[in-house]
């Protein structure tokens, strides 16, 4: 990306979409019950046309990315563009087989009876996106959406203002507002007023945890449904065996990816003191490796996003902590890879999710102690493990709560399109990518189908001596 390029913020026009949602919601309404969503070709045709868009558009979401985020042309296309392209891929592949009904075993006492499960559209939903992925998290479940059959309204993070305008530019270049529509604004106003104003079918937020809360409150008032896929303090365990060069390694790549502003980033390390200071001397290493001496001249290492999140994380910055880097600049919004030690759980950097390029390491010498730590930040998004003795690798997964997790890696367990994504408690709630996607934006349908050739006199008044028959017909049926 051109260097020249400014990072800066902007603010989409908020234009009347907050004032007509009614009118939206009513087109989107009429167009899904008049029942063109359902085909699964409809579907598939509508994915492969999103596909295109994207592609068409590339170079657009890659400056809008280096505009709102500072990322590398590399970091955009393999974190956002290629992840979506990917993602679209994977559900034309296996749509039918998702979309088909789904036939189940039927009890004799049914007899003559056959049961199947049908994958019902939800209908019209709502997708909140998120300003740290603001293409891959918008546009991610908009994939789901259409892949379920429903129609979509999208409202995209206004800090994020370049990529809401150009995901704003690719929708509207080939859906119609009856089937897919972007809302821009700012989220606190907008979001209350559709949700207020309309009853969505469902509503899928990814986003902070304290934001969630709001829009689960909002969507209980009309008994929505909601999706939300939130974060926490993920931690990330490196234990004596494991191959520390390695796990350092891993450890600067996903910390560092976006500038720490990913939702399954490791937020802090927890390393058996026998090796702890091996591991921070090739954290520190690997931070050279990668970025250089200085990686505010770096092209690969992203910016804040605004002063609002830059002031938040410098105030995480102790310098009686710093170990490594601890540098900032606010006109480039720009802080330094930063190792903080001597950390107890009371400190502001342990009380919420960092989401910057701020890594506490902290020692322990019994597995025990892991445990407490993790557990006064409960269910975690994610957890990484890195170890080679396979015991220590059972014992937390077996005794810690989490959303996802990698053994000997981090983060790439978003990249398997066969395994769901999502939280678990104030991490989240609910799932998605590939089939999970799909499941989400569908529900269950039971069919029951009779045949009217035979039909069990058991089941009719008079009922007079035949309690013992239906006892039997329970019991071996």
């Amino acid at each position: 990306m051109n260097s020249t390029i400014q990072h800066q913020s902007v603010q989409p026009s908020l234009g009347e979409d907050q004032f007509n949602i009614t009118e939206v919601f009513a087109g989107q309404l009429h167009f899904f019950n008049g029942g063109q969503t359902r085909p699964v070709a409809f579907r598939i045709e509508q994915l492969k046309k999103l596909k295109k868009a994207i592609l068409l558009h590339e170079a657009e979401i890659v400056e809008a990315l280096y505009k709102d985020l500072r990322k590398s042309t590399y970091e955009a296309f393999g974190s956002e563009i290629g992840q979506l392209l990917r993602e679209i891929d994977f559900t034309i592949k296996h749509l039918h087989a998702w979309a088909r009904p789904q036939s189940v075993s039927t009890p004799l006492m049914l007899f003559p009876s056959t049961s199947k499960v049908y994958r019902d559209p939800l209908g019209i939903v709502l997708i909140i996106g998120p300003w740290n992925y603001p293409c891959l998290l918008t546009m991610g479940p908009l994939i789901s959406a259409i892949a379920g059959g429903n129609t979509a309204i999208i409202k995209p993070s206004e800090e994020a203002a370049h990529t809401a305008m150009v995901v704003e530019k690719i929708i509207s270049s080939i859906f119609a507002q009856d089937y897919v529509h972007v809302v821009q604004g700012v989220g606190g106003e907008v979001i209350p007023a559709m949700m207020n104003q309309v009853r969505f079918d469902h509503v899928f937020f990814t986003g902070s945890t304290g934001v969630g809360q709001k829009i689960m409150e909002m969507a209980a008032k009309k008994l929505v449904p909601v999706t939300l896929e939130l974060g926490g303090k993920s931690p990330c365990i490196v234990d004596r065996s494991a191959n520390l060069g390695y796990a350092a390694k891993k450890i600067v790549w996903s910390k560092l990816m976006n500038a720490g502003q990913t939702c399954v980033a490791p937020d802090y390390v927890l390393v058996h003191n026998a090796v702890k200071e091996e591991l921070v001397s090739k954290i520190r290493e690997h931070v050279k490796n990668m970025f250089g001496e200085d990686p505010m001249l770096s092209e690969d290492f992203a910016r804040i996003i605004n002063n609002k999140r830059f002031k938040k994380l410098t105030g995480y910055l102790d310098p009686s902590k710093i170990v490594s880097g601890g540098r900032s600049n606010e006109a480039d919004l720009y802080i330094e890879p930063t190792i903080l030690e001597n950390i107890t759980i009371q400190d502001p950097v342990m009380q919420e999710e960092i989401f910057g390029p701020i890594l506490p390491v902290i020692g322990f010498d019994h597995q025990e102690e892991v445990v407490e730590w993790v557990e006064k930040n409960p269910f975690p998004l994610s957890l990484y493990i890195y170890a080679e003795d396979r015991t220590v690798q059972e014992f937390y997964l077996s005794r810690l709560r989490f959303g996802g997790s990698c053994i000997n890696n981090s983060l790439i367990h978003l990249g398997n399109p066969h395994l769901p994504f999502g939280g678990v408690g104030p991490s989240g709630t609910g799932q998605y990518h590939g089939k999970f996607g799909f499941e989400t934006f569908t529900r269950p349908k039971a069919v029951l189908h009779s045949r009217s050739w035979f039909d069990i006199p058991l089941l009719y008044a008079p009922f007079k001596g035949k309690v013992e028959m239906l006892k039997k017909v329970f019991k071996y049926t």
